[in-house]
């Protein structure tokens, strides 16, 4: 990694403005459903407080529009990461005024305070400058953490970066290594899983991976979308015909490079989305009235070979509707292969990680990624600007 690092800067003593990614799933009455997120910041927090530095925390959580909304509030974010932390946690009202400024003053060494919701200002998906001025003024140093965020131009994750000394988190640190290694130098054979509902939001990273892996598994809602544009009878179950020509270009780069691509054989089908429809495994066309909905037992075995004899893994999205225990058996087998893996396994998206926690290998994973559209988007080869801002070493 050439960027920076919260360890190789002076710390102690400072007012260190950190960027977290605590954008937690929560439940329609507001409790937090998964901490995940919360957990994996806590080493970097842990470290400015044991090494003399004041924290002031700033993250976004759902999508309020640049207005405050009660719901949106990141109160219980603040009360869990008190829990976690053992530390007390002040939730500043806002993210800018004179009260925030005041409290801002008054925290010291070995404190945390965090800032309301930053999408409650209207300039931050904007990267307004002002606003990013302003938020530098509160810190010494920029700590960037939120690798799930580094993806987007706004004023907390690359505008901050302008004005003061701007270093990775560990959180970040281990993400751009962990996904830097399997980007730039994997061992082989490198397998690539991706599945997901459509293949429009995954098209540019299909591309990326034809040039880098050694075998590529398409599962999910997205490869019906393929097996539709090869030919393949699907009935009811919903493709993407608009994008019949990007799934063929696909299937042919991937040929023209040498490149193994499997779709799936047979596939679970039911006879309505609904997890009490009459359900079965067909290897062949899908018959009319049926739709597919998981890849089959011959599919789970073909793609699990494969994973469980490369050297390098990257797993994102699931290769079935998991959600519903008819259609779980794919996502499963496909996340018990890849913890089964003895080399190096990189797993990635909200869905992915929801998979590996449901089939209790989560810990058997070697890299679980905190980015889903951020790791998609650096396996395609591009410059994420939360990490371009960040300080060369």
């Amino acid at each position: 990694m050439n960027k920076k690092t919260v360890r190789d800067v002076d710390v102690r003593g400072k007012k260190a403005l950190v960027r977290v990614d605590f954008n937690v799933p929560q439940a329609k009455t507001g409790e937090i459903t998964d901490d995940s997120r919360i957990r994996a910041a806590l080493p970097t927090i842990r470290y400015l407080l044991d090494n003399g530095a004041a924290a002031i925390l700033m993250s976004h959580l759902g999508r309020p529009k640049g207005k405050t909304a009660p719901e949106f509030s990141l109160r219980r974010v603040a009360s869990r990461l008190e829990e976690l932390l053992s530390v007390p946690v002040r939730l500043a009202p806002a993210v800018r005024g004179p009260e925030v400024a005041r409290m801002v003053r008054e925290v010291g060494p070995g404190q945390v305070l965090m800032l309301e919701n930053t999408r409650f200002e209207p300039g931050e998906e904007k990267n307004d400058p002002t606003l990013a001025k302003e938020l530098a003024s509160y810190g010494d140093v920029f700590v960037n953490d939120a690798f799930g965020a580094a993806h987007r131009a706004h004023a907390t994750t690359a505008g901050i970066a302008a004005h003061i000394p701007a270093v990775a988190g560990l959180l970040m640190q281990k993400e751009i290594e962990a996904l830097g290694g399997i980007l730039h130098a994997p061992e082989r054979p490198f397998v690539a899983i991706i599945g997901g509902a459509k293949i429009a939001e995954k098209i540019q990273v299909l591309e990326s991976l034809t040039e880098r892996v050694d075998t590529l598994l398409i599962g999910g809602g997205m490869s019906n979308t393929f097996m539709a544009s090869l030919g393949r009878p699907m009935a009811n179950t919903p493709v993407e015909s608009d994008k019949f020509d990007e799934a063929r270009r696909i299937v042919a780069a991937a040929a023209s490079r040498g490149v193994t691509l499997e779709l799936p054989t047979d596939m679970v089908c039911a006879d309505a989305f609904s997890e009490t429809a009459n359900v079965r495994t067909i290897n062949g066309p899908v018959p009319d009235g049926w739709m597919a909905l998981d890849i089959g037992p011959e599919s789970q075995e073909n793609f699990s070979r494969y994973i469980r004899k490369a050297a390098t893994v990257f797993w994102n999205g699931p290769v079935g509707v998991f959600e519903m225990a008819p259609f779980r058996g794919g996502t499963d087998a496909v996340a018990r292969a890849v913890a089964e893996c003895g080399g190096m396994t990189v797993v990635g998206g909200g869905d992915s990680l929801a998979a590996v926690e449901q089939a209790g290998v989560a810990d058997r994973i070697k890299h679980l990624s905190t980015g889903g559209g951020a790791s998609l988007e650096f396996m395609e080869g591009k410059t994420l600007p939360g990490v371009a801002a960040l300080l060369d070493k």
